[in-house]
């Protein structure tokens, strides 16, 4: 996204680095026919299939990590590239948004001739403050059914040094050759659930049943299911949805054998064997789980949990992706890991890699983060569950309204519980050892086909610009803040939600201006041009809490004086007006000057300048108690002094917040 700085007070500060041209390398793949230069600098590793390969520098503490991986996607996935990538950008902010204090820089999605990819930048940070926060650029790309992720990752500690010779790399990619023939598409998830029934009536008596299938659809999960009595082989606690809309099961006889896959198309009502074969799972437990990811790829758990197993249809590879059980590491392990206790091997995986279990006993969910193999410190505890003991399964699903719901199986009723909130309410009676959907990661429909050539040019669609209002040292959502859009034609108020998100029409490649307020808060008023595709950027406001020095942009002195240049006054009074509306603001003006000349006359210069600005503020109605000055000469350079070009980033005048609420 263009994005053409306007900051009347600015938000934060840039350094800029005079940098050498870097000497780079070529990296190329002839089978898969792409491209992309690399620091030479840096050192790279790949792993045996070549299916990654990195590029590090900075040693072995916080390195700067360039990582390229490709994977063929599922069949079931193998779609025409504008169904997959639309169906992905989605998934990707709602990924970002669940990592610790995030901020989406930019998220945008591209359309070209024979392929679509999502190219985005975020930073976040794992601990609070002042830990170190870590930046990540990427590019991801589908083509010919093969999906491409180049990331470039590090310290933002480490910008100045690594970010632009990393942004570079996975900018440089691209494709060497034409791509193979997409394959025709094929059937979508739908949004049918499906749930083992633990339980049926035979001559007015329940008896175990464990064969027969419940399905429903989340558009009203009340209605009665349709039943497909008995359709598996065996005895099940176990079922998964793929993309192919068939229902994947396996035994839960305890043995000492591996275990086929069992597949049951509830539209054919016919079922076979795969060649799929589980491990061994033990004589002293059961698979008593199983679910779907975002890649199509179907997963087993045990019911101790200490083993999942990975199915890909992509490949036919079956992964054993653990051996114990990450909660064993967790301080509530205890609680809920002795002997007798009940189990939490029911779970399912959300489209941001989280694995969510579920206690059997209380129904409280264990979270576990897929890339790190780490469980989360805390269960998480819901309330509006009725009854202890029997909690057997998860399932996340999008609603009619493409809203997130999570349903539970409980004791004697399914359950949708709000994750927000964590309260649970009961949907419908019935009894099921696991639930079963895969709409959660369905691809949206593909765009409407281009004009043909010649045709008369269609006015331009309105298009969606997504994003949060954040505090820009705490990262946390501000509703309460004013956000406006103004297009030069009309303003309109922006709502914010609780979340302090927004999702606004605008007009693709038109200018708009974005201003955001809040008391106790910098505003910032910016320029923005739009695209002509869905993307996400959020809006930073700057917290005037003591300590806080910022710059005052465009002002500016003839060269060796203290006369002030028109262009700074709108910025001036852009700082008189915010600290009318916050009469218990204080402030101290900071003059700086480079380096070059004697020391003692910038001194003197540098508190002179300050000293003037000081003035003008007083003369328009501030108190002149409410603001000191102070010089620092050419003492505190912001960035080198070696060229004009960055000399003059160091003759600045900023503020400093020295009290207020």
């Amino acid at each position: 996204m263009k994005f053409l700085l306007m900051l009347v007070l600015t938000v934060c500060w840039l350094k800029l680095y005079a940098q050498e041209p870097v000497a780079t390398s070529l990296y190329t793949d002839t089978k898969v026919r792409y491209q992309f230069s690399y620091p030479s600098a840096w050192q790279r590793h790949q792993n045996e299939d070549k299916t990654q390969v990195s590029f590090v520098a900075g040693g072995t503490e916080r390195p700067a990590v360039v990582t390229l991986t490709t994977r063929p996607l599922p069949a079931e996935q193998k779609v025409l590239a504008s169904l997959l990538a639309r169906g992905q950008q989605d998934t990707l902010w709602r990924s970002i948004l669940r990592l610790p204090r995030a901020q989406v820089l930019h998220l945008e999605q591209r359309t070209a001739s024979s392929y679509e990819e999502l190219r985005y930048e975020y930073t976040f940070a794992a601990q609070p403050a002042p830990a170190a926060r870590t930046r990540v650029v990427g590019r991801r790309i589908w083509r010919g059914g093969v999906e491409f992720n180049l990331e470039y990752r590090a310290a933002t500690a480490q910008d100045g040094r690594y970010r632009t010779e990393g942004a570079q790399a996975v900018e440089s990619f691209r494709f060497t050759g034409s791509a193979p023939t997409p394959p025709v598409p094929i059937q979508q998830c739908d949004d049918k659930m499906y749930g083992i029934a633990a339980l049926r009536i035979v001559n007015d008596m329940w008896e175990d049943d464990c064969r027969t299938i419940h399905e429903f659809s989340v558009t009203d999960p009340t209605e009665s299911p349709k039943i497909h009595r008995e359709v598996l082989p065996f005895q099940s606690y176990a079922l998964a949805k793929g993309f192919d809309n068939c229902l994947y099961s396996v035994t839960k006889a305890p043995t000492n054998r591996p275990e086929l896959v069992y597949r049951y198309n509830p539209t054919s009502r016919q079922g076979e064997y795969t060649t799929w074969r589980l491990p061994a799972q033990g004589s002293e437990t059961v698979w008593i789980s199983a679910a779907t990811d975002e890649h199509g790829d179907l997963y087993f758990m045990t019911a101790d949990a200490n083993k999942l197993v990975k199915v890909s249809p992509a490949d036919n590879s079956v992964t054993v992706l653990w051996t114990k059980d990450p909660a064993r590491q967790t301080p509530y392990f205890p609680i809920i890991g002795f002997a007798g206790a009940g189990s939490h091997g029911n779970f399912c995986i959300d489209d941001a890699s989280t694995l969510y279990e579920v206690y059997s006993t209380d129904g409280s969910l264990l979270k576990v983060n897929m890339s790190t193999r780490q469980a989360a410190p805390e269960m998480v505890t819901l309330s509006g569950l009725p009854e202890r003991g029997g909690y057997s399964d998860l399932l996340l699903q999008l609603d009619k309204a493409g809203r997130r719901r999570l349903y539970m199986a409980g004791p004697k009723s399914l359950y949708r519980v709000n994750m927000e909130t964590g309260q649970a309410y009961r949907v419908r009676r019935g009894v099921y050892t696991d639930l079963a959907g895969c709409n959660l990661f369905r691809a949206v429909p593909p765009p409407p086909p281009k004009p043909a050539a010649g045709a008369p040019p269609t006015a331009p669609t309105a298009t969606t610009w997504r994003g949060r209002v954040l505090d820009a040292v705490t990262l946390q959502p501000l509703p309460q803040a004013q956000f406006r859009l103004n297009n030069g034609k009309a303003e309109t108020k922006v709502q914010l939600t609780a979340e302090g998100t927004f999702a606004v029409p605008v007009t693709p490649d038109r200018a708009y201006r974005a201003h955001a307020q809040l008391v106790s808060y910098l505003p910032t008023d910016s320029i923005y041009t739009t695209l002509a595709g869905p993307y996400v950027q959020d809006i930073l406001l700057q917290p005037l809490t003591v300590g806080t020095t910022l710059r005052l942009k465009n002002v500016q002195f003839d060269q060796g004086t203290t006369r002030m240049l028109a262009a700074s006054y709108a910025t001036l009074d852009q700082l008189i007006a915010v600290m009318k509306e916050d009469p218990s603001l204080l402030i101290e003006i900071r003059g700086h000057t480079d380096n070059v000349g004697p020391p003692e006359k910038n001194q003197i210069l540098s508190e002179q300048r300050a000293a003037a600005v000081r003035i003008y503020l007083i003369g328009l109605g501030i108190s002149e108690q409410r603001i000191t000055s102070v010089g620092f000469g050419g003492t505190q350079p912001r960035a080198s002094n070696a060229r004009e070009s960055t000399r003059q980033l160091n003759r600045r005048v900023e503020f400093r917040v020295t009290g207020g609420r």
